[in-house]
């Protein structure tokens, strides 16, 4: 059975470089636990493909794979140039309004999204094109803005526009999104992540389309989310720490200190967080990363981040396996550095007032007194793995599960071994189960301590409430 040495998790995205079955395949086996499937690109068709061939591996592989569907979100854009691109010089004046029959010059441009004017207030920025040109709002109406240009450059059709530390009034999806989410959840994904999250209502909006036919990852890359930080993670399954947007709309100097605050209000929560884009960036085009690239990734690990992603590297780049194979080789050298787990505890936060949490905070202080070999966690939602997996116990962690969908999600949590499995009727099926399945998947030998974790009565969601220490036989 496929056992990987490691905690974290690696999500990799599928794209041009890695659509075949056999790079998919190469893929997975390099150590690719979650699979996304970016639906800012490609069509139906072809993700459908991807789906097909990764349900394939899993089968093949006999072990769970998640799935990422990742929407595009609203893409605010400038309209047309009547003669192409022009050149905004630092200090001129700039005026953006809806007349989007009347093409842009070197004096104005159509910008079709009067939610943007309805939020604009007098100082505000605007950064177009990933903020290589920023305008300051001198005076703004609902259809115009009267902007100076404080960072210039040239600027030509559909250039991306944003608007930072501005909660704009539209929703995080679009029609694309609605199509794009309900065509995901007739395939069978297993996660749906959220673009363009202002505020924890946007969560509850998807949600309440989802149904729980798969869990929610929020991608926080506007000002506005970390804002709301807290109440977004509660409302969310997942977190996504969508850096390559926060970088625009915010100082890039900022980011480093707001991942790390993300990655602590998540593992307080108990909410899986990724750590993403640009992580091995320059593997697009080298067989190997830049050193500061290799330390990037270490720094996602060393705070405790559940998994990192893989974008372009995995998508679109010359390297695809090279670099999952990579990025497995950080993961798993720095797990095994001694100052690891020293971080991962100094990081650690006190375990909530609720019975799942004592449970999984039992879990991890058995687990640092006794040399036990794996904890196992008997689960219909995945609820109490994620519980187990928020103390960041020295021992791996079994998932068993009697549901496809739960052993496929938990493939995102940290340390998490989902394994499915069949009902169990009393504690003894139960203890004989895990242990079982712990020598079989080489997670332990006769004679060695386990430690489990359950809900009574079996088989409902919700119930943590039992915690046993049995001897593999």
């Amino acid at each position: 059975m496929l056992h990987r040495n490691r905690n974290a998790k690696i999500v990799a995205t599928l794209g041009p470089a890695s659509a075949d079955k056999e790079t998919i395949e190469k893929l997975f086996y390099a150590g690719a636990d979650i699979f996304r499937l970016n639906f800012s690109h490609g069509s139906h068709a072809d993700h459908k493909r991807s789906l097909g061939i990764i349900r394939e591996v899993e089968h093949e592989a006999g072990r769970p794979i998640g799935v990422l569907l990742d929407l595009q979100g609203p893409k605010l854009r400038l309209g047309k140039f009547a003669k192409g691109p022009v050149v905004l010089v630092e200090g001129e004046a700039f005026r953006l309004d809806l007349d989007c029959d009347k093409l842009g010059d070197q004096t104005r441009a159509p910008m079709p999204h009067p939610e943007i004017f309805t939020a604009l207030c007098q100082g505000a920025d605007l950064l177009i094109d990933d903020g290589r040109v920023r305008l300051r709002v001198e005076t703004c109406g609902p259809d115009f803005a009267e902007t100076r240009v404080m960072a210039g450059g040239a600027v030509s059709d559909r250039k991306g526009v944003n608007v930072p530390g501005v909660v704009l009034p539209l929703s995080a999806m679009t029609e694309k999104d609605r199509a794009d989410l309900d065509y995901g959840l007739t395939l069978g994904i297993d996660w749906v992540a959220l673009s363009f999250v202002q505020r924890p209502e946007d969560i509850l909006e998807i949600k309440a389309i989802v149904k729980g036919r798969a869990g929610i990852v929020a991608k926080l890359e506007k000002p506005a989310a970390i804002s709301s930080l807290e109440a977004i993670v509660n409302a969310s399954d997942a977190i996504m720490v969508a850096r390559g947007d926060l970088g625009v709309e915010m100082p890039p100097e900022q980011v480093p200190a707001i991942q790390k605050r993300i990655v602590r209000a998540c593992r307080k929560a108990g909410k899986p967080v990724i750590v993403a884009t640009q992580m091995l960036e320059s593997m697009v085009t080298a067989p190997v990363p830049t050193r500061a690239e290799a330390s990037d990734v270490a720094t996602a690990i060393y705070d405790g981040a559940d998994a990192v992603m893989l974008s372009a590297e995995s998508a679109s780049g010359k390297y695809p396996v090279e670099a999952v194979r990579m990025m497995n080789s950080i993961i798993t050298q720095t797990e095994a550095d001694p100052h690891y787990r020293q971080s991962l505890e100094v990081s650690q936060s006190p375990a909530q007032a609720n019975t799942a949490d004592a449970i999984g905070a039992a879990v991890g202080h058995v687990a640092s007194l006794l040399n036990i070999a794996v904890s196992v966690a008997y689960t219909s939602s995945g609820y109490s793995a994620l519980c187990m997996a928020r103390e960041r116990p020295k021992a791996p962690i079994i998932a068993l599960t009697p549901r496809l969908a739960t052993a496929r999600r938990l493939a995102l949590a940290w340390s998490v071994y989902p394994v499915l499995c069949h009902d169990v009727v009393d504690v003894p099926e139960m203890t004989e189960l895990a242990c079982d399945t712990a020598r079989k998947h080489n997670f332990g030998v006769s004679g060695q301590t386990i430690v489990i974790s359950a809900g009574m009565p079996f088989g409902t969601s919700g119930t943590t409430n039992l915690l046993r220490i049995a001897e593999i036989a």
